[in-house]
C-alpha cells in the first residue's frame, strides 16, 4: 500500500482527476446497462456515449432520455450531470484532499491561477461557496421550474421534471426528458427566464460569484470577474440580437410565431443558450447557415472557468482580443481595468486557443472523411462536442460507430484537457542556457 502510495503522490493532480472522469464514464456506462435503467436494452455504444454526454456536461444525445430511461435510469443521468458538473471545480480540491495526495507547488500554482486565490485555505473556502450557491440554485429552479411542469405533468412527475431540468440547467448539461426538448414550452415565460438564470450562474464561474456576494461593488471586484462579468454581457447581447435578426422570417424557426413578443423571446433564449448550455426552444436543423455559423463562434467561447461550461472560456476569448489590439496599437503591455495582463497569461491564452482550434480541425476532418453529412452540420457537431454545448443540427442520430468514438474524445478533451493543459503550463521551467535572440518573419 505504501508504495501505490507513494506511486500515487507522484501522479500529477489533473492526471488524476482525467483519469477519474473517464472512470465515472465507466461506471456510468455499466448503470445505464442495468435491465431496471432502461425499458429496453441499451447498446454498449448508446450506454458508453451518454455516460461520456452526461460526465463531460455536453448533452449530446443518440436515445430518447424521457422514452428510454426509467425513473433510475434519469437519476442516474442526473447524477452523472451533477458529478460532471461540479468536478472540474471541486474534484481538483476534495478528492485530493480525500485521497490525501499533496498538490505539490505546481499543482498549488495550477490551482491557485484557476481559483483566483492566493491559499489553499481560500480555496476551500470557495469550495464551500460553490455547494452553497449550487444548493441554493437548484432548489430554487425546481420550485420555480414546477410552475410550468406540474400543471402540465401532475404533481411527482412535474416535480421531478422541475428537479432533473434544474440540475441539467444549472450544471449547463442540456439533457431534457422531454423527446422535443424545450419546443413545446418555447414561450413559457417561467421556462425562458429560470432555464436560462441557471445556466447564466452556472457558466459564469463561481469566483465571479464569491466575489459578488463578497464586495457588492464593482470597482472591488478582481479583473478576472469584471472581464467574466462585462465580456458574458455582451455576448449575451450579440448573441440574442444576432439571432433575431437573422432568423425573424425563417419559417422553420422564428417566422412561425406571429407575436413579436414570442420571437423576442425565443431569440432571448437561443441566444444565450450556445453558452454551453445545449437547450433548445427551436429546431435547430431549420437554422439558416449563417446563424449556425454565429452559434458555433459562441460555442467555441464557451462560459467562464471555474463553472460547469465548456468551451475556451470568456476570459480567454477577451485576453486574446485584447492582445491583437494591443499589437496593432503597438503596445508590449496589455491592460485592462487599471491592470496588467503579464506574458504568461497571454502565451497560455495562445496555447489553450491553438488547442482547441487543432481540436476542432481535426474532428471535422475525421467526421467529414468518414460521413456523407453536410459540413455544416460535421463543423457544427464537433464544435457544440468541444464546448461541451449538446447542440446539434440532427447529425448525432447519424454518426457511425467511429464517429461516436471520436465525439467521445472529443467531448472528454472539451471537458478535461484545459485542466491537464492548464497544470502543465503552470508548470514554470527555467532554462539553463539563455540563447541569443534572432528574427524570423511573420504575417
Amino acid at each position: 500500500m505504501r508504495r501505490i502510495g507513494r506511486v500515487l503522490f507522484r501522479v500529477p493532480p489533473p492526471l488524476i482527476l482525467a483519469v477519474l472522469h473517464a472512470v465515472l464514464i465507466l461506471v456510468g456506462a455499466l448503470a445505464f446497462k442495468l435491465p431496471w435503467s432502461c425499458t429496453a436494452p441499451l447498446s454498449w455504444s448508446d450506454a458508453l456515449f451518454t455516460a461520456a454526454s452526461a460526465v463531460t456536461v455536453t448533452g449530446l444525445a443518440v436515445v430518447d432520455t424521457g422514452a428510454e430511461f426509467t425513473l433510475f435510469g434519469q437519476f442516474v443521468l442526473m447524477v452523472l450531470i451533477q458529478l460532471g458538473g461540479l468536478g472540474l471545480m471541486t474534484f481538483a480540491v476534495l478528492v485530493l484532499a480525500a485521497l490525501r495526495v499533496p498538490i505539490g507547488l505546481a499543482g498549488h500554482l495550477y490551482l491557485r491561477e484557476e481559483l483566483n486565490q492566493s491559499s489553499l485555505h481560500q480555496i476551500m473556502r470557495l469550495v464551500n461557496r460553490i455547494f452553497q450557491v449550487v444548493l441554493v440554485c437548484e432548489l430554487a429552479g425546481t420550485a420555480l421550474l414546477s410552475i410550468s411542469f406540474v400543471p402540465e405533468l401532475g404533481l411527482g412527475r412535474g416535480l421531478w421534471v422541475a428537479l432533473f431540468h434544474s440540475v441539467s440547467a444549472f450544471n449547463n448539461a442540456g439533457f431534457s426528458t422531454f423527446s422535443a426538448g424545450l419546443v413545446p414550452f418555447a414561450t413559457d415565460p417561467v421556462v425562458n427566464l429560470v432555464i436560462p438564470a441557471l445556466f447564466i450562474v452556472g457558466g459564469i464561474g463561481y469566483v465571479v460569484l464569491d466575489d459578488v456576494a463578497r464586495f457588492r461593488r464593482w470597482h472591488a471586484f478582481s479583473l478576472h470577474s469584471k472581464i467574466m462579468l462585462l465580456g458574458t454581457a455582451a455576448l449575451m447581447a450579440w448573441g440574442t440580437i444576432t439571432f433575431a435578426v437573422l432568423e425573424w422570417n425563417n419559417p422553420l424557426t422564428l417566422g412561425q410565431y406571429d407575436s413579436a413578443m414570442s420571437r423576442l423571446m425565443i431569440s432571448w433564449f437561443q441566444g444565450v443558450t450556445p453558452r454551453t448550455a445545449g437547450f433548445n426552444t427551436v429546431d435547430f436543423a431549420g437554422l439558416h447557415d449563417d446563424t449556425s455559423l454565429m452559434i458555433i463562434s459562441l460555442m467555441l467561447i464557451g462560459g467562464g472557468p471555474t463553472s460547469t461550461a465548456g468551451g475556451i472560456k470568456v476570459t480567454t476569448f477577451v485576453v486574446m482580443c485584447l492582445a491583437t489590439v494591443a499589437f496593432f496599437q503597438r503596445r508590449t503591455q496589455l491592460n485592462a481595468f487599471g491592470r496588467s495582463i503579464g506574458l504568461e497569461e497571454v502565451l497560455k491564452v495562445m496555447a489553450l486557443t491553438a488547442i482547441s482550434v487543432i481540436s476542432v480541425f481535426v474532428g471535422v476532418f475525421l467526421l467529414s472523411s468518414t460521413h456523407d453529412g453536410h459540413f455544416l452540420d460535421v463543423s457544427f457537431e464537433v464544435a457544440s462536442a468541444f464546448g461541451t454545448v449538446g447542440l446539434s443540427r440532427g447529425f448525432t442520430g447519424e454518426l457511425s460507430e467511429f464517429g461516436r468514438a471520436i465525439i467521445i474524445v472529443i467531448m472528454f478533451m472539451g471537458r478535461v484537457g484545459p485542466l491537464t493543459l492548464g497544470y502543465f503550463l503552470a508548470t514554470r521551467s527555467v532554462p539553463r542556457v539563455r540563447f541569443p535572440e534572432g528574427r524570423i518573419h511573420l504575417g
